[in-house]
Order: C-alpha cells, then structure tokens, then sequence
C-alpha cells in the first residue's frame, strides 16, 4: 500500500523550456489528459547537455542548441491557458538572477491565469546559470534565507515591507497585488543539506529533492524538515513532500540495459557527485569534491571530454541514480519512497533522451505509475 494513511498520492512530470514551445505544450495537455498532478519548468541560461556533443551519435534527439533556454515565466503563463487543474511551477529558480520581490510578483500574476495555486520552486542556484553570467555566489543558503524571509512577506503582504539584511534591503516597499483565494503561491525549497532542510521546514510549503535518495535516506532528511517546521510553530504536515525522480525504463531488462549503455544516459550519471561516486568505489572524473550538477559547466567541455568522462559512468552509478527498471520495478521503487514519506513525484524519464520511441514510451510509463499510485491510494482502495 502507498503511504499509509495518506489521502493521495500526486505525480507531476517536467516541461522542457527549449524550443520549440509546442513540446511544452505537448507536455501539458498529455499531462491534463492523463490526469498528471502537475507540470514544472526548469530556469537555466545554460542547458545541462554539452553543446559540443549536442549531435546525433550523443543522441538522436538532438536538435538544435541544447543552450537554447526559454525564460520560465512568459513560458509557465502561456501553458496555463490550456493547462485546466493541473499545477505549473517552477523547478527550481535562484535568489541570485531573480530578486525575490520579483520572483513574489511573478508568481502572483501567475496565480491569475491558473486554476490552481503555482508553485514556485527555488534553491541556492548552480554554477552555470551565474559564474559565466558575473552573478555573485558567495555564502549562497544565507542569500537563499533572506530571500525566503522576503518572500514569505512579499506574498502575504498587506501593507508596505521593510527588510534590512546582508544581501537585499527594503524600504517601505508596497506590494499590492494578492492572490486569487485558493490560489496563493506555493514556496517548494529544493534541499539537500542539513542548513536547507531546516529552512525549508521554516519557511516551505514543500520539499523539492533532486538527488536520488533510499527510502531511508528520504525518510531522514524529510524528519529534519518536520522537526524544523514543529520548532517554527507550522504544521509538519502540511509541508508537501516532494522528489525529482529520473527513470530509465523499458519494457524488458534487455531493453534496460540497452539504454544504460547509450551516451545520453551514461551522461547524466555525471550529474551525481562524487560522493555517489564514492559509495560505487570510483572516483568522478571531474574530482572527489564535484558538486554534481550544481558544480557542472556544460558549455565549457569538449566532445572529447564528455565521450572521456562518460565512458567512467558504471552501470552502479546510473542505477544509484536513476531509477532504472520496468514499469514494475519502477512502480516498486516509488512506493517505497511513498512508504517513507514521499508525497508528489515529480517524474521525468531520461530514457526520452535516446530516441522518440523511448519517449513515447517513457512518459507513457509516467501516466501508468500515476493510475496505478492513485488506485493505491488508501481513500480510493
């Protein structure tokens, strides 16, 4: 059974912000008409695939520039048109490009052209989209602490804010503008580390993992997250409990294991750290210390260097990763993350890296793992 006790389980999956926009829009109206939860953009000046092995032999999916970002605000506005219950968000913005006063306006105005509260999804940002750009990233979690303080205030605010802190400063600063009822904004806080797991308790209304994590793991840092919303004075409860899940799958572990070997995947086991990394007993090839994607600069490697180091991702790292199986398996492994607390998965399969086949039948994988997880649902059993 899915989580005891839980009323419902929701699955969401991700839109891609680069051109062209009907792939997005593509994403929403499968995601409406197979009753998806939700559907989030990224927010990246820089895609996360290296432009120098952006052809065919990296994937037969790649066209275009991978560096080819949309902006996530005029893009989440123009889906919400045709986007019914089904919630848009961002996963996730920074405090550093978007002041959080700015990030409070967006995410009102968009909270008038959906039917359901946005989310807006944010953390203390990557590498890529601020070093090449001059944005400043020092001490960027107490940045992220004002900013979540501010926009705490700035969305429920009924008369001019004053803010005096390290990194932003308010005056007497109106902001009108509020939320249709039922629609308020939700801040979803994508943490890892002790220090953002207990702001998020804080100041959440939802935790937004990345990284992949065992049941147990899960069932950890979510308890720090609901010890630090009881030390607040909120309602642990009430703090959804998200995750950001990449799967490869097919129907059969031949067609598994056909996928793990392709360069697209073996790629993105470069996203994890090099503690992962460790526990797998290798060392990243970009250092013990990597970061994972928050450390990563796509654009600055050669194809040469992305065929190097991808050729050291293991089979053991991708599964560490990802979520690699057949539907079953999958499904299996959700469950077991919903038995430790997770709430709304966010599922985005990987596999539609490799060919319009795999996609096809990847996110038809998506749909599937969200019936079945509602028909388990103790209040629909």
């Amino acid at each position: 059974m899915v989580g005891s006790g839980v009323k419902a389980f929701s699955v969401g999956t991700m839109a891609g912000i680069n051109p062209p926009i009907g792939a997005a829009r593509f994403v929403v109206r499968m995601a409406r008409a197979g009753r998806l939860d939700s559907v989030l953009a990224t927010d990246h000046l820089v895609g996360v695939f290296p432009k120098a092995a952006w052809d065919g032999e990296f994937s037969p999916q790649a066209k275009g520039s991978p560096d080819e970002q949309f902006d996530f605000a005029p893009l989440l506005a123009h889906l919400a048109a045709g986007a019914g219950r089904v919630q848009l968000g961002v996963g996730a913005t920074d405090p550093h490009r978007r002041h959080p006063v700015l990030l409070a306006q967006t995410f009102l105005t968009l909270a008038h052209m959906t039917k359901v509260p946005p989310i807006l999804g944010i953390g203390s940002g990557e590498r890529e989209n601020l070093e090449p750009y001059g944005f400043e990233w020092n001490r960027p979690v107490d940045r992220l602490e004002e900013a979540l303080q501010i926009l705490r205030a700035a969305l429920s605010s009924t008369g001019p804010m004053d803010f005096s802190g390290k990194y932003y400063q308010m005056d007497g600063a109106p902001l009108d503008l509020t939320a249709p009822p039922g629609r308020m904004p939700q801040i979803w806080v994508g943490a890892h580390g002790p220090r953002m797991l207990e702001l998020t308790g804080r100041y959440g209304d939802g935790w937004y993992p990345w990284e992949a994590m065992s049941p147990d793991e899960y069932a950890r840092r979510l308890g720090v997250v609901r010890a630090s919303a009881v030390a607040a004075g909120r309602d642990p409860e009430a703090i959804v409990a998200a995750q950001m899940l990449s799967i490869v799958t097919a129907r059969t572990p031949a067609g598994v294991q056909r996928l793990l070997r392709t360069p697209s995947v073996r790629y993105v086991g470069l996203f994890a750290p090099g503690a992962v990394w460790a526990r797998c007993g290798v060392k990243h090839p970009f250092g013990e210390d990597f970061r994972g994607l928050i450390d990563l600069m796509p654009h600055r490697l050669t194809k040469a260097e992305v065929r190097e180091a991808s050729a050291e991702v293991t089979e053991e790292i991708l599964r560490e990763w990802l979520l690699v199986g057949t539907p079953r398996e999958i499904l299996a492994r959700v469950r077991a993350l919903a038995d430790a607390g997770l709430r709304h998965a966010i599922i985005f399969p990987t596999s539609a890296l490799v060919s319009g086949g795999d996609a096809a039948f990847g996110y038809g994988v998506v749909l599937w793992l969200a019936a079945q997880l509602r028909r388990a649902a103790p209040d629909q059993e």
